[in-house]
């Protein structure tokens, strides 16, 4: 099966997202000096909050419509009813 120009670059659109939030997640709990429950210590802990909370529910959604994509465009390709003729 040979994907989709708009299905590959929503699903390279979506890892993306999903790869910034997780570095600066992972930034922001280790070189930005941690969390706590009043939040960040540092304006590059807060600044990396930001990123994190737009590009990981962003991302997620993104990578849920490509797989829908995926999943619809193989339904599509196999035919009405998996190749049997249905008008008979």
């Amino acid at each position: 099966m040979t994907m989709q120009q708009d299905t590959r670059q929503l699903l390279r659109t979506a890892l993306g997202l999903l790869a910034v939030g997780s570095v600066a997640a992972a930034l922001m709990l280790t070189v930005f000096g941690g969390v706590t429950m009043h939040g960040p210590h540092t304006n590059g802990g807060w600044l990396a909050l930001i990123v994190v909370m737009g590009c990981l529910p962003v991302g997620t959604l993104t990578l849920l419509l490509a797989v829908a994509k995926v999943i619809g465009d193989r339904a599509k390709e196999q035919g009405p009813g998996n190749g049997e003729d249905e008008g008979r």
